[in-house]
Formats: structure tokens, C-alpha cells, sequence
């Protein structure tokens, strides 16, 4: 019978050869990924000194709400 680990390298050889196209793709995703949350670690550090930002007003406009459509086609 085949152990556990020997089982995990026949998946990881199995999905190599299945997804040898996507692999590249996988792995630059994978690494964006990872320095986009490094980034935001390092941002959220060196935020959490700062006090934290007076909370800005944006004006808006009211928009009135548009008649349902009871879904009676109308000639």
C-alpha cells in the first residue's frame, strides 16, 4: 500500500502533468498575490503609528427612485 507520502507526491506529479500549461500563469499570480499582501502589511504597520484620519464629508445629490416595472408589456 502506498503511505501518505507517497500519495502527496503522486497528486503534485499528477497535477504537474495536467496543468503543465497553467503552472507559470499560477505561480505569477501566486507571487502577486503574495507582494500585494506584503504591501499591505507594511502599509497597515505603518499606519497604525499615525493617528488615524479626520473623516472627510462627500456631497452627494438625492436620486428619486424609478417606478417599479410590474412586468405588463404595455403597447
Amino acid at each position: 500500500m502506498f503511505g501518505l507520502s507517497e500519495l502527496a507526491i503522486l497528486l503534485i506529479v499528477v497535477v504537474a502533468v495536467l496543468a503543465a500549461r497553467k503552472l507559470p500563469e499560477l505561480a505569477r499570480s501566486a507571487g502577486k498575490s503574495a507582494r500585494i499582501l506584503k504591501a499591505e502589511k507594511n502599509a497597515a504597520q505603518d499606519g497604525s503609528a499615525e493617528e488615524p484620519a479626520t473623516p472627510q464629508v462627500i456631497q452627494g445629490e438625492i436620486v428619486p427612485p424609478r417606478p417599479q416595472d410590474d412586468g405588463t408589456a404595455r403597447s
